[in-house]
């Protein structure tokens, strides 16, 4: 993931897909319960494995979105 901070990937997805595709995704509870880029910030950068698949979710859907 080099070059994009994880508070742009959280926030593109967010504003593509909206917090209840990707809670579908990948079910925790900073996307189900209360939603923001803030507290999923807090939680992905403590945990390795659910900022893996947010990760991937990113780099799985970026593909289909037009260049910026």
């Amino acid at each position: 993931m080099d070059g994009i901070t994880l508070e742009t990937l959280v926030t593109l997805l967010s504003e593509r897909l909206g917090w209840d595709e990707m809670a579908a995704e990948v079910p925790i509870r900073c996307f189900t319960h209360d939603p923001s880029i803030k507290s999923s910030l807090k939680f992905l950068r403590r945990t390795p494995w659910a900022r893996a698949k947010v990760e991937q979710l990113y780099l799985r859907e970026a593909r289909y979105w037009p260049a910026t």
